[in-house]
């Protein structure tokens, strides 16, 4: 079971993205590989990591659910740096600790890190980031190549290790109890809240409005006539 666990995780982009329903792609894997879990719920693999993973699973492939979203061009964060007020949340949500800078002080995305997961746009208090599309027209596995994605989990992983050893209380966000189990206990994979990728996608959009909005100039008042 371990193995064909390794095996599907292998094939799965490493966005980390949460969008499949579970909070991280090995969880996404395990609930495959033990519980018979659809295979077409990872928007970031597309249609072709569908077909990745119905070989894998000996299934015909479904076509890509497009409840959890759609396939897509690549896009990765971009912080407007005179907007940002040093506020944490995005480097707290990142999981390829991907955004750097310090409390309240700017931070940046370091783009070759970032997975496009689009995890740091809810916490924003000040909407000051946006998705760019880096990939053109390319999308899926077209636009994301196997070296990104071991480095996608490698970076992933350490910042969940790194991220328990600064609060073991699991307060950051981490699920202790999924990645330090009982003895001979295997860790059950926890289930996020279902997606909903229109509400997604509508509060990612009203918050580029707002942003947009507040940074707008001001609309030239007439001087009264005299």
């Amino acid at each position: 079971m371990q193995n064909l666990t390794d095996r599907i995780l292998a094939a799965l982009p490493q966005t980390q993205c949460t969008r499949c329903g579970f909070q991280d792609c090995r969880a996404y894997a395990e609930a495959i590989a033990s519980r018979s879990e659809p295979i077409n719920q990872c928007p970031p693999g597309g249609q072709e990591g569908v077909e990745r993973l119905a070989r894998i699973t000996l299934q015909v492939a479904p076509p890509l659910n497009t409840a959890f979203g759609q396939e897509a061009p690549r896009s990765v964060a971009l912080i407007d740096e005179s907007w940002c007020i040093g506020c944490t949340l995005c480097i707290k949500a990142c999981p390829t600790d991907a955004i750097v800078g310090a409390n309240k002080l700017m931070h940046t995305v370091m783009e070759a890190y970032c997975t496009g997961c689009g995890l740091c746009l809810p916490p924003c208090p000040v909407d000051c980031i946006e998705m760019v599309t880096v990939s053109g027209t390319a999308t899926g596995w077209s636009a994301w190549s196997p070296e990104q994605a071991d480095q996608a989990r490698s970076r992933y992983e350490f910042a969940k290790q790194r991220r328990m050893m600064d609060d073991p209380s699991g307060s950051t966000g981490v699920d202790v109890e999924s990645i330090l189990p009982g003895p001979g206990v295997a860790p059950v994979p926890q289930r996020t809240e279902a997606p909903d990728t229109n509400k997604r996608q509508q509060a990612a959009q009203a918050a580029l409005t707002r942003a947009r909005a507040r940074r707008a100039p001001a609309p030239h008042k007439a001087e009264p006539t005299p």
